[in-house]
Order: structure tokens, then sequence, then C-alpha cells
């Protein structure tokens, strides 16, 4: 019976694999980009691309595991939901008062700790912030706001 239930769990297995996500990113306008706009400083510039970019613009990194169902599908929504919340590569296109908003979000999260997510730092070690980096990062942000 333990046998059945495993070949049936992997045959399920290799039948989800031809369910495919999508990885590739939509074209990058460089002139609407948040650091194009912003100009932060090289250090600044590292992190954003480090912590921040991956799940928040149309710059993602797939990583291998992307490509394995059904932690692809986790993956997938986790980076669609993450563009729609905030996209850096389409900062221009928020209003004034809108991209004062996500600046001020921006801040908070990154000071609390809850950006960059957990579940994103265990796989990439180089997004994880010191406190110098998270203050660094946050008092960027406040310094944008208008």
């Amino acid at each position: 019976m333990k046998k059945k239930i495993l070949l049936a769990f992997l045959v399920i297995l290799v039948i989800l694999q031809f369910f495919r996500i999508d990885t590739v990113n939509p074209v990058i306008e460089e002139e609407k980009d948040f650091i194009t706009i912003t100009q932060p400083t090289d250090e600044l510039k590292t992190i954003l691309k480090n912590a921040c970019y991956d799940c928040h613009s149309h710059t993602t990194v797939y990583p291998w595991y992307a490509q394995i169902a059904p932690v692809s599908w986790w993956l997938k929504h986790h980076i669609d939901e993450g563009r729609e919340e905030l996209n850096f590569s389409k900062w221009s296109d928020y209003s004034t008062k809108k991209a004062d908003h996500k600046l001020e979000e921006c801040a908070e999260m990154v000071e609390d700790g809850a950006m960059p997510l957990n579940s994103y730092t265990w796989t990439h070690g180089e997004a994880s912030l010191n406190a110098e980096q998270r203050k660094a990062l946050a008092e960027f942000f406040e310094g944008l706001r208008e």
C-alpha cells in the first residue's frame, strides 16, 4: 500500500512539471526605474538590487528551483504580488502622492525588519541586511519623501 501511495505521489509530481511558470521578465524602461531616477550611492544601489529588486522590479533572477512545481508556482505568485505592491521598474508611473506613500512604507518595513522577507533571505544571504544597512536604506527612502 505504501509503495502505491509513493508511486502515485511521484507520478503526480512528474505531471506537475508540465505546468511551467513564465520566467520571462517584462521589458525594462531604464528611464522609469527607481535607481535611475533617484541616483543612490553605489552602496545603496547594491543593497536595493540585492534585497529589493528580485521581487519588486522587472529584473527578477529566477533560481534553479523556480523550474520545479509546485515550488515554482509559489515563487511566481510571490513575485507577482511583490511587483503589484511595489514595482521599482515602474517608479515614474507612480503619482507623487503614491510614490511618497510607497517611500514611507518602504522605510517602515525596512526599519521594522519586515523586508526583505525571511523566506527570501534564507536562500539569498546577500539580501540579509544588518542594522546599519537597514538604517541607511530607511533614511534614504525617508529623504526622498516630499
